[in-house]
C-alpha cells in the first residue's frame, strides 16, 4: 500500500464516510501507531489505525455492493440511536457495509449498499451528476402550468433545483391523484418533496426506481441482491475525469 490519506483510508475499510472520518481525526478519537491523528495526516499498509481504541481493516480490495429496494418505515444509516430497523440490518453479510446516498424514512426503492468507500465517495460527489429516477404519487393533479414550473427548475433553499425530465405517467381522476416521473442528478435532502410542494402538490408516496441506472424492478420490497463485475465496473465508468 502506497502512502494514502488517512481520511480515504478510514473511508475504504468501510468504518464511516470521508466527512464523518475528518470529524473523528479532529475531535481525537483516531490513533495512528498510538499517536493521535491529526488532519491531512498520510499512512502506509505497515501502519496500525485505531478508532475509539478499535483496530480498523485496511482496505484488501475485498468490496461488496448490493442493490436493496429499500421499503417503507427502514432508516437509510448504518446504525440508529433509538434501535430502530436500519438499511443494513436487511442485507446478510459479515462485512460492514452502508448505504450509498440517502431515502427518507417513508420513501421506498432503489438504495445501494457497500464497503467500498471509493465508489461511495464518487456516487456521491455533486460534480459526477449521477442519475436518480422517482416515482412520485401526488394528491391532486399536476397542472401544465405547475409542470412547466418544475422542467424550468425552482429555487429551493436559494438554490435553483432543475430536474433533468420530468413527466406525468398516469392520473386518477376519481382518487384525484396522479403520478409523476422525476429524474435528479442532484441529491439533496427531500428534494423532490420540496420540488412539488414548490409548486402546490403533497408527496403521497415515493419511489426511487432507479440509481446510477441500477432499477429493482425484479427486487420485491425488502429484497436485495449482490452486483455483478460488469455492473461495478459500469459505475465506475460513470465517474467524470
Amino acid at each position: 500500500m502506497e502512502m494514502e490519506r488517512l481520511v480515504k483510508v478510514i473511508a475504504n475499510s468501510g468504518y464511516t464516510s470521508r466527512r464523518k472520518a475528518e470529524e473523528l481525526i479532529s475531535s481525537g478519537k483516531v490513533m495512528v501507531n498510538g499517536i493521535v491523528a491529526v488532519t491531512g495526516q498520510k499512512i502506509d499498509g505497515n501502519d496500525i489505525v485505531t478508532i475509539d481504541g478499535k483496530e480498523i481493516t485496511m482496505d484488501n480490495g475485498n468490496y461488496e455492493y448490493f442493490l436493496l429496494n429499500k421499503p417503507r418505515g427502514v432508516i437509510t444509516s448504518s446504525s440508529d440511536e433509538v434501535g430502530r430497523k436500519t438499511v443494513v440490518d436487511l442485507v446478510k453479510t459479515n462485512k460492514r457495509i452502508y448505504p450509498v446516498g440517502r431515502l427518507d424514512y417513508d420513501t421506498t426503492g432503489a438504495l445501494l449498499l457497500t464497503n467500498d468507500g471509493n465508489i461511495t465517495n464518487l456516487l456521491t460527489h455533486p460534480k459526477n451528476e449521477i442519475e436518480k429516477k422517482y416515482l412520485a404519487k401526488l394528491e391532486g393533479i399536476l397542472d401544465m402550468e405547475s409542470l412547466n414550473k418544475l422542467k424550468k427548475g425552482i429555487k429551493i433553499d436559494g438554490i435553483l433545483a432543475v430536474p433533468d425530465r420530468v413527466k406525468i405517467r398516469s392520473i386518477d381522476k376519481k382518487k384525484n391523484t396522479c403520478l409523476v416521473e422525476i429524474v435528479l442528478h442532484e441529491g439533496r435532502n427531500h428534494e423532490v418533496k420540496k420540488l412539488f410542494e414548490a409548486v402546490g402538490y403533497s408527496v403521497i408516496r415515493l419511489t426511487r426506481v432507479t440509481f446510477a441506472g441500477l432499477n429493482v424492478k425484479d427486487l420485491k420490497s425488502g429484497e436485495y441482491r449482490k452486483l455483478s463485475i460488469k455492473e461495478v465496473q459500469r459505475l465506475y465508468s460513470l465517474i467524470k475525469k
